[in-house]
């Protein structure tokens, strides 16, 4: 990884990228009016560039850039506030006061959607192994503005960690949250979610583990939740209830820890 500026710069972005660069342990280079790709094929490298308004993460020989929005989110505290249904919520069953580990944050979408539900009484913490994407989520999601202040506090209480959640879930006392939850990257592509596209490059890839699954249901107190393609075979193989639904191309599975 390397950092630079956007292509229209000035020295409080030149100073930021460099405080960037430090942060993150990485170089920094001068932008001199290149395009990115022409600085990928110069380093052979991913590059994060500091701009006015947000940092993306362009992927060595990728299409498409990485950067944080809150995604679907905003549509879907929207509908939540009308009292409508959201398959996530509805699945973990998760309400005001709840805890709940995510141990696979990817854009933040269902973090800031649970944030929303448990309220300020509540609890969210939320794990990504990848330096570059926690450092890209924690950022946005304390500093970016929706507009919306319900959603600006429910993003800026989530806790996130950068740690596997493998170490994570082994170091966690027992019954220490209500929901544990994984949303793994699909080992199918899903064209419809154009959120995913730039994720896939930076994602890491880790198939669930008997050994995960055992730790998850030692940590929850309530309920362990898994996301993942409706033709994915680990909802059977670790003996997760599954929530179809017809129009979607994933389901929702639970192990319902509590009742065990």
């Amino acid at each position: 990884m390397i950092v630079t500026t956007a292509g229209r710069t000035n020295d409080e972005m030149v100073r930021l990228a460099k405080n960037v660069a430090a942060e993150l342990s990485v170089p920094y280079i001068q932008r001199n009016k290149q395009s990115i790709l022409k600085l990928q094929e110069q380093a052979e490298d991913d590059i994060l560039v500091v701009g006015k308004n947000r940092i993306e993460i362009h992927p060595w020989q990728g299409t498409e850039p990485l950067f944080f929005h809150p995604n679907s989110a905003m549509f879907r505290m929207k509908r939540i506030a009308k009292g409508e249904h959201d398959p996530f919520i509805q699945s973990s069953g998760l309400a005001n006061g709840n805890t709940i580990l995510d141990c696979t944050l990817g854009l933040g979408s269902d973090s800031i959607v649970a944030s929303f539900v448990v309220g300020k009484s509540g609890k969210v913490v939320s794990l990504e192994g990848n330096k570059y994407l926690y450092y890209l989520l924690k950022g946005g999601l304390k500093s970016w503005d929706t507009g919306y202040s319900l959603m600006n506090e429910a993003m800026a209480r989530i806790d996130v960690q950068h740690v596997k959640y493998e170490r994570f879930l082994a170091n966690c006392p027992t019954n220490s949250f209500d929901v544990v939850y994984f949303d793994p990257m699909f080992e199918e592509s899903i064209e419809e979610s154009e959120g995913i596209k730039g994720l896939r490059n930076f994602a890491i890839y880790s198939t669930l583990t008997p050994k995960a699954i055992e730790a998850a249901k030692r940590v929850a107190k309530q309920k362990v939740v898994l996301k993942d393609h409706w033709k994915s075979e680990q909802f059977e193989r670790y003996g997760f209830t599954v929530f179809k639904r017809k129009t979607a191309k994933f389901h929702f599975g639970v192990i319902d820890v509590e009742g065990s």
